[in-house]
């Protein structure tokens, strides 16, 4: 079968092989890949900012049917619609792992990172990983879940009563999908972008978030303080990974606030103010990926429709035209790309 394969760290070197067809072994299913989510860590892989373990295929965000089980599978079965965690390894005994944490075991292998991933025909998932979709969640937004359930994993670590103000940095899918969480929670919610994510913020008001702004052309901070009575939001969470934005964020919170930290920075060790934690008493909040508990309340956010995945769909290519898909990511052109499998 054809795979999108990092064949060795640095940029680039993203190609096209052909793999030998995945079979399942006990407690596994194969699942035949409808759509799989170009995801901003893959942009990161591909840049060479971000190690996976080479070769391996990438693709983490993914869904599609059962084609085959293995020994000890009964909650699946051939022709199930399904998605799946990116979990597929875990040591089972640590304490992280007793306590359901699974995306914080040391011994984690993930799919798309370190087992490959969904830009193949087709992919196995340990059962333990695997969710059906429901009814009114169809294949596109179940290629999504992933990227939603990381978001939902982000929102769960704060505190967010009715009414709260809270601001979105960056309005790309992960931060379009944390204002649609922070919007269910009752919040009124800000997200924020610069000139060049138009397109995103227009989709912001399209899916009903209260204030989508341009920083570059209206003061954020003071349309927060105006909101708030000089008191500031409540919750920020940094979904770009642009420093500037860490940085803007600590100066549109409340005393007390909360910042959460969801997007990666292409550089690990940044500035950050330490000062404003102090004398603000600032919580800060790291969100790592997702965990198995953040999946069933994602698809259910879906099948209700109270978050809207399928709108966020700009773009769809075959795994063949890779290149395509990453010059409409960095164009900010797009919001989010799809990638389809090829038949050999």
């Amino acid at each position: 079968m054809k795979a999108l394969v990092k064949t060795e760290l640095g940029f680039g070197n993203l190609v096209i092989q052909d793999r030998q067809e995945p079979e399942v072994s006990k407690g596994q299913v194969k699942i035949e890949v409808k759509y799989t989510g170009v995801c901003g860590s893959d942009i990161h892989t591909y840049e060479g900012h971000y190690k996976v373990k080479v070769p391996v295929t990438l693709g983490h965000e993914f869904s599609g049917v059962i084609v085959d089980v293995g020994e000890d599978v009964t909650e699946f079965k051939v022709g199930d619609r399904v998605t799946s965690e990116t979990t597929f390894y875990v040591c089972g005994e640590c304490e992280y792992c007793r306590n359901g944490d699974y995306n914080l075991c040391n011994y984690r292998k993930g799919l798309g990172t370190q087992q490959d991933g969904g830009f193949a025909k087709y992919v196995i998932a340990r059962k333990e990983s695997v969710h059906h979709l429901p009814p009114e969640v169809d294949y596109r937004s179940g290629a999504m879940t992933e990227p939603l359930a990381c978001t939902l994993h982000a929102v769960d670590k704060t505190v967010i009563n009715q009414g709260d103000l809270v601001v979105v940095i960056g309005p790309g899918p992960i931060g379009l999908f944390t204002a649609q969480v922070a919007k269910s929670r009752g919040a009124k919610v800000i997200i924020a972008g610069l000139s060049h994510d138009q397109v995103r913020l227009s989709k912001a008001e399209e899916l009903g978030i209260d204030y989508a702004l341009d920083i570059q052309k209206q003061d954020l901070q003071e349309f927060v303080y105006g909101l708030t009575d000089g008191y500031g939001a409540d919750v920020v969470f940094e979904c770009s990974g642009a420093v500037p934005a860490a940085s803007l964020a600590l100066n549109l919170l409340r005393k007390k606030g909360q910042y959460g930290q969801v997007g990666i920075f292409a550089k690990p060790e940044i500035e950050f103010n330490l000062e404003k934690i102090i004398q603000k008493e600032i919580q800060i909040i790291g969100s790592r990926s997702q965990k198995s508990a953040d999946w069933e309340p994602s698809l259910h956010l879906m099948n209700s429709g109270r978050v809207n995945a399928r709108s966020l769909v700009t773009h769809e290519f075959p795994i063949t035209e890779w290149d395509q898909a990453y010059q409409v990511i960095k164009s900010g052109e797009a919001i989010k790309v799809l990638l389809t499998p090829v038949d050999e």
